[in-house]
């Protein structure tokens, strides 16, 4: 019908065109970026980065599983050091440490901005440090609701967005987990402040602005909401 606006039509063509300025941001820091329509075509471009019989490993990510990467992972294609499978803490953090020697490392990223960065932040530290050096090449896995415009919105993202239901998703024991907003927000909620608590998963803060390495990190976006 003439006059009839369609609304999720509307948006989806915004949705791409921050992902088109991002992912040209991307490219120009030296980070590979592709645009997935949907968390299959996501999958089968997983797949296109990575050879048969490769040693993968990755981060823990709510992305990853609900875009069905990680049940990928483990489709037996591929030497998939899993620590979900791990015995005991010991050997999850063996696994952390083969991370670095790993082919493939698979992992979504805290926030993504208009200018080509990532912004991560860790409370054990193996997944950024992953990201930073080791592995041959990294995958990184993100849904529209993560792009933003600059740092300070990456950080805000993280203090209101993405810390509070992961530490509740983990059943950690912290402020966030109750409050739903990091408490530092009160006072300003610069980069590293936050609690003091045991469970702490706002430890370590990683911005990548530039890939030394030509295409070692890649970043898939996806036209889809995934993950914290």
């Amino acid at each position: 019908m003439n006059g009839v606006i369609d609304v999720n039509e509307i948006m989806l063509r915004t949705v791409a065109r921050r992902l088109e300025r991002t992912a040209e941001a991307l490219r120009k820091n030296n980070i590979d970026a592709y645009i997935a329509e949907s968390s299959e075509e996501a999958v089968k471009l997983v797949e296109s980065l990575m050879q048969e019989n490769d040693t993968i490993t990755c981060g823990g990510s709510e992305t990853l599983r609900e875009s069905g990467v990680l049940a990928l992972m483990s489709s037996g294609k591929y030497n998939f050091l899993d620590r979900s499978k791990a015995a005991d803490r010991d050997e999850v953090e063996e696994i952390y440490r083969k991370a670095f020697s790993a082919d493939v490392y698979l992992t979504s990223s805290n926030a993504v901005t208009e200018n080509g960065e990532l912004y991560n932040v860790d409370g054990n530290g193996n997944r950024v440090a992953a990201l930073t050096f080791g592995p041959k090449s990294v995958i990184v896995v993100a849904g529209y609701n993560k792009v933003v415009r600059n740092i300070g919105e990456a950080i805000k993202r993280v203090k209101y967005h993405a810390a509070p239901p992961n530490a509740d998703r983990l059943n950690l024991d912290t402020p966030c987990a109750g409050l739903g907003e990091c408490v530092s927000v009160k006072g300003g909620g610069d980069m590293p402040s936050g609690c003091r608590c045991d469970g702490r998963i706002c430890c370590s803060y990683v911005v990548t602005g530039f890939q030394r390495k030509k295409s070692r990190i890649k970043v898939v976006l996806v036209k889809e909401q995934l993950g914290f």
